[in-house]
Order: structure tokens, then sequence, then C-alpha cells
């Protein structure tokens, strides 16, 4: 089966030397040590591990889970023992999601890059395969999963074993049957193609036949005009049909002559409707469609909270690689909380808890080396600064040193602006966010600044909190030492985002400006869309706002952001570190215009005459019908790999959420033990009044009478972003990862409500 995939492989040394196996040692901390055999296998996509060289070895990951490979001078950990190893033999996989990173150390430096090189290689050969091609892997995979005596060919009952892996029930009869059809050697056994034919057997689509058969004449084919039909009828693709039809035709139909012919087979009607093309995602939401030209309060700005942490809020582990993770994500706004450390060196951590430590100056040097790898548009650095006047001055030099002209340390142009610069003005910009010493015409009315702050203290949730705007009684000692005295080197760099605190939407009209900004607890920012909704969608139409999660979520969960987004802050920000429903939102809002880490506000949301309250919403459009129907389910993945006789029993949900008249679920029944080729042909209406503000969430779950539904995959995006007709959702993991081949099918319909929207 290997060979599939093999035979698409470079030939190169460092490859071969990877198959024969290499003993390296494993590092989790300074005391955790230990020697591990690491093969790749031959199909050349997983690498598997043993105690020894011919023990016993398991999977220790699969090429598509990695991300990139760093060498040893990169790794926090490794750096830490180099007295002990040299840097140049060691070396760290980083994996897509959140899975840890895997620090390895060989005994020679040409070890080590013999096996940083061969990764690489792999790396950017699955980077690139087509959709054919991640098939052929993910069959090899299975392959050599169901093959428990490794000799390349699989029995009828290696067959029976894998299809319960697979989450098949399958009559026994039936399946000896498709087993026999395939072994067309008659050996007993399947082997490469055969296992094709065999899975290609189990995968049979009688609804999308059905649906071809529909629009073809002599279900044979579709002509050029009958698939012109289909995708105007049904895919709502308009007067750019034809001249799609054909494009579609060049990419989705195997045969050459087909081609020539302008007609598409089955085989490439179903390439097409599991393609990007097919996808419930537009493919032009991909591209950076949105005008980057508009002030930064006009956009929502992917947002990060706590960055440093890679765990919880009391013991987790402080990381340089949570800032490169976020980074690497999209993330535009990351949170640096600083203090005074040893040896005259700022450290970053939560303070007054039992985080670890990372010198400031590291922290520095990830966002200047990763903060332009994946989108050019600004990033800002929320400053939480809580050192002395000596140790800020030399936050000064770090950051002006380090990071050079990517920091901005005037305006633009030079001149006293009017408004925030656009996304496009500050490409490849780093701005600092915090505190600035005030010129006379700001001063403030000091009482109400000590007001504010003695009712900070009986705030139960300012306990746990560290923002700007209000006393951190985190730090107890506040109470008997004056606070530090901010150096007018380090305000000098605060030219855009100055941080203020909130008294009320009337003080911040009448006393502040455009480029001063506020940040909000997530239970002052709900009681203020509760109480003045539509104020505050106005101050956020000329001011940024940032929204920052409860204290009291000591392990790092997250809120809701959807009902910040609703009043259209544009900083909310995640603990990024934590999976789960309100990260896929996240995530799902972000994947648009190019994962560039902006997205450009619904305009009723940008315009300061705004009167839109969104606790009682009224949309200058129209409301809408959306209509789901349910059709099919494609390899859904076990919930639990170890169970190797329970097959899923998956239902589907799909979730929207939005103004809070908007958000609301509805479930499919679930299907009885199979989560192969699940079929459900059940419909959905939902009634939405903002759609512009709507995400929409597809969750598979595993049915269980006995307790709650396992999480099995989903897919978020939002509303805009959504095309209309018959669509593959193809799943991600609760970290965001692909579950490729795991799909749902869908058509998806939506129609404009007559009546007006009323709230």
């Amino acid at each position: 089966m290997a060979y599939l995939l093999q035979g698409r492989l470079p030939v190169n040394q460092d490859l071969l030397l990877m198959q024969k196996g290499t003993l390296m040692r494993k590092v989790r901390s300074k005391s955790w040590k230990k020697l591990r055999f690491f093969r790749l296998q031959d199909d050349g996509m997983t690498v598997w591990h043993a105690r020894q060289a011919g023990g016993r070895a398991k999977p220790s990951f699969s090429i598509s889970d990695v991300d990139t490979v760093r060498e040893g001078h990169e790794s926090e950990l490794l750096r830490n023992l180099a007295e002990e190893f040299p840097l140049e033999q060691g070396f760290t996989i980083v994996f897509h999601g959140r899975r840890s990173n895997l620090d390895l150390v060989a005994n020679s430096v040409q070890e080590a890059q013999t096996w940083m090189h061969g990764l690489q290689l792999l790396v950017g050969f699955v980077t690139n395969m087509d959709q054919q091609e991640r098939l052929d892997q993910w069959l090899s995979d299975w392959f050599q999963r169901g093959d428990k005596n490794q000799d390349g060919r699989m029995s009828f009952g290696e067959v029976q074993r894998l299809l319960h892996l697979m989450n098949v029930e399958m009559d026994q009869e039936y399946a000896f049957q498709l087993f026999q059809t395939a072994d067309t050697s008659q050996s007993g056994t399947l082997e490469g193609e055969e296992f094709v034919e065999f899975y290609k057997s189990l995968t049979q689509r009688p609804e999308v036949q059905e649906l071809f058969e529909k629009f073809s004449s002599d279900g044979q084919k579709l002509t050029l005009l009958e698939f012109v039909d289909f995708l105007q009828e049904e895919q709502k693709e308009g007067e750019r049909a034809s001249d799609l039809a054909l494009e579609l035709i060049d990419r989705y139909e195997p045969s050459e002559s087909g081609k020539l012919r302008h007609v598409l087979s089955l085989d490439g009607f179903l390439g097409y409707l599991c393609s990007k093309d097919g996808d419930i995602f537009n493919p032009t939401c991909h591209s950076l469609y949105q005008d980057m030209t508009q002030p930064l309060n006009h956009y929502y700005i992917n947002s990060s909270h706590n960055t440093y942490l890679v765990g919880d809020q009391l013991c987790g582990q402080s990381s340089v690689e949570g800032y490169i993770r976020a980074l690497k994500r999209g993330c535009r706004c990351v949170e640096v909380d600083i203090w005074d450390g040893p040896s005259g060196e700022p450290i970053v951590y939560h303070g007054h808890t039992l985080t670890s430590r990372i010198p400031f100056k590291d922290v520095v040097a990830a966002i200047g080396q990763y903060a332009f790898q994946t989108s050019d548009y600004p990033v800002i650095l929320s400053l939480e600064n809580h050192c002395s006047w000596e140790q800020q001055e030399i936050i000064v030099r770090h950051l002006t040193e380090i990071l050079g002209d990517q920091l901005l340390m005037t305006a633009l142009d030079g001149q006293p602006p009017t408004q925030l610069p656009s996304p496009e003005d500050l490409r490849r910009k780093i701005l600092v966010k915090g505190k600035k010493l005030m010129l006379e015409e700001e001063e403030e009315e000091p009482e109400a600044e000590l007001e504010a702050e003695q009712e900070a203290k009986l705030d139960l949730e300012a306990q746990l909190e560290s923002e700007p705007q209000e006393l951190s009684p985190r730090n107890e000692d506040k109470k008997k030492k004056p606070k530090a005295i901010l150096c007018p080197a380090l305000s000098a760099l605060v030219v855009y985002l100055k941080a203020v605190t909130f008294y009320s939407f009337t003080h911040s009209r009448e006393h502040y400006h455009f480029y001063e900004t506020s940040s909000f607890s997530e239970t002052k920012a709900k009681s203020l869309i509760k109480e003045a909704g539509d104020e505050f969608v106005q101050h956020n139409t000329w001011q940024l706002s940032r929204v920052y999660p409860s204290g009291l979520r000591t392990d790092s969960s997250n809120y809701n952001p959807q009902e910040f987004w609703n009043a259209g802050c544009q900083m909310v920000a995640m603990n990024m570190q934590t999976a789960g429903l309100e990260m896929d939102l996240c995530d799902g809002l972000f994947r648009q215009n190019a994962g560039c880490g902006y997205v450009l506000k619904p305009d009723f949301l940008r315009d300061a005459q705004s009167s839109f309250h969104p606790e009682r919403p009224i949309s200058p459009f129209k409301a809408q019908t959306l209509i789901i129907q349910v059709i099919s389910g494609q390899q859904l993945p076990k919930v639990d790999n170890t169970k190797e006789q329970s097959i899923v029993d998956p239902l589907v949900r799909v979730e929207i959420f939005g103004v809070r008249p908007d958000t609301t679920r509805q479930e499919t029944s679930y299907v009885e033990n199979n989560g192969f080729n699940p079929y459900w042909g059940q419909t959905l209406c939902f009634r939405i009044l903002v759609p512009e503000l709507a995400l929409l969430r597809f969750v598979v779950k595993d049915y269980d009478w006995k307790s709650r539904n396992d999480f099995i995959g989903q897919y978020t995006l939002p509303w805009s972003c959504m095309q209309q007709g018959y669509r593959h959702i193809h799943l991600l993991s609760k970290d965001g990862l692909s579950l490729h081949p795991a799909s749902i099918f869908v058509h998806i319909c939506t129609q404009e409500v007559l009546e007006e929207a009323e709230s």
C-alpha cells in the first residue's frame, strides 16, 4: 500500500537514513530526558518510536501533523540545557494545533541535520499534496493500522477489524462479497490497488448518484448545458455559471476525452462537490477581499489574552511558544504582562501566581521574528507594565533595539492625526498599547480616577484582574507603596493606542480622543451592552475597545465573543490555548479575509449616527430564512480510538450565533452504528434577523443515552462566507485541525423574509 505514495516521494539520502532509524534523546524538561529509537516508516508519512532499536514500536506522529522544524537554539527548553547538550545536536518538531512540541537531541550534528532536512522535505511534500494524494495518504495510514502482522497484505479477518476501526458496521456476508470482488488476484488477501478498489466499493454515494441523474439526460454524464443548469438552479452561481462550468470541468473531470468534449462524469461531479469549489465556505472569502483602508476602529481584530500562557492562570507554563502560536494563527493583538526581574532584566508572567517566568527580551525577539509570517497587517502589543523606572528603560531598549524599524515610534505623517490610521497604512508595523504621560490639556479630575480605583478594590473580579484601567489587587504591595512612575521613554512609544480609564460613554465623548482606548472586563462590558448597547455601538465607531476574560477564569476558559462583537468591540481577547466552542467562533470569524487578523465590521457598526442596539436589534436589511437539509456524512472518525468495537451513532447539530434572538440550535436524529456513511436526509429551518452578524457552527456528535453526547468534529463560518446549494462541510477537530476526509453533505438555501424584521 505504501507504494501509492512512495512512488511520488523524492529519492533522498536523508529519508533513507531516517527509514533505518536513529536513537535520540527525547527531552520534556530539565529532569526528563530519555533515549528513544525513532524511525520513519516505509510509507514516508509516519514516524514511529520504540524504547530501543528492534523494540516494540508505536506511532509517534504523522508528517501531516507537523507544522515546522526548528533548530536547537530556537528552543526555550534546549537553550536551558545548553551546558548538557550542544545546541547544534538538538531540534524541535512543532505540531499544528495545541499539541506540545517534541524536543529531540541526536548523537551528532550530522544526525540532527539529517532529521531536520528530511522532515522539512516531507512537510513541503505534504503541504503541496492534491486531493487524490491526501486520500492516498489517508488510505495508506488505515492500511498500516489494519495490517496487524505488517506483511503488506490484508486477510478478511484483518479487514473486519479495520472496518470496526473505520466506524463501519456491516453485514459479514456483504463485507465478504465486497472483499472477494476486490481480490482480483484471488490470493485470499488484499494488496495495494485491491484495497483501493475495496475502499471505493465501501464509499459509493447513492445520494450523489441520484442528484447527478436528476440533471443528466442519459445518467452517464452532464453536458456543459446540464452542468450550467445545475450551477444556476442549485448552486446559485448566477451569470458566472457558464464560465465557471468550463473551469470546473477542466479542473475535476478525470478523463481527457471528457475535458475535450466539455462533459462531466459522475467521478468528476463528485470530485467537484468534495473540492474547495464545492465547499460551504466561499473560496473568494479565503482571499484578502475586504477594504483595508478604513480606520483601525472599523475592524474586528484577532486578539489574545495572557498570550504568554500555554496552560492555566495559576500554575500554568509561561512560554514564548504562546506568542509564536498566537501570531502564526493570525492573532494581531498580544498581551505582555511585565514585572521587575532579577539582574535588572524585566520578566513576563502572570503576576503573583505560580506561573513560570520568561525574560521580556525573549518575548520581544519571538514577536519580532513571527509578527508578520502569517499576516502583513499591524500587530498590537498590549503592555501591562508593573515595572520600576529602571526596568522600564530596559523595556524601551529591548523594544527599540530588537524590533528596529518594525516598531512604530511616531505618527505616520508627522502631523497630528484626525483619525486612527488603517491596517493598510500600518502594514508590517508593531504598535505599543499602554499608559501615556498626559499633556497639560488632557489632565483629568484626580478625584474621579481615585473613586474608580476605590470602587475597583471592592469588585470581586478585580481581585484577580491586571488590566490598565483597574487597580490590580493581585499586587498587595500597592496598598503599601505608591504606584511606579511611568518612564517618559516608554510613554513616548505609545503613539495611537493610549490606554485610559473608562468612566462613562458621556465622559469618553467629552474628555477623550480617538487615539485613546479603554479595556473592559467581560462583566463590565456585558452590563454596558445591557444598559446602553446603542451607546456602546456608537462609542466603538470612533474609539477602540478591548474586552478581556474575568480573572475568575483561573482555568483559562473563554467567554462567548459574539455578544461583544455584536456591540462593535474590536479587540475581544481570547485565551487561545483553550480549545472549545468559544475558540471555534473566534477561528470561524477570522477564517475569512486571508486569515489576516482584521475583519471589517458591518456598516451599521461603523456609522457614528448608528441607532443599532444589540439587545433590541433592528437590522437595516431584510431578515432571512435559512433552510439546511442535512443529507449525509462521510468517514467520521471514532471518538475514542481505544474502543475498537465501538461505532459512533452520529447526529448533526446546527448552531447559529448572532444577536440574542438569532442565537439558537437545532439537531437531526442520530444514525445508529454508522460513522462511515450515515444518512440523515433531515431539514432544519431558521429565521435570522441580523444575518450580517451571524456565525454558523456545524457540530457532529456521537449520541450517548447514558451521558452527554461526545464531540466528533465541527466547522464554523460567518454567514457572509456561506455558499448556497449542495455543499460539503469538511470537519475540524477540537484543536481546529483537519479531520480529512471526514465531512457532512448538506443543501443550503436562504430566502428573504417578506415582512420587515422586528425586534
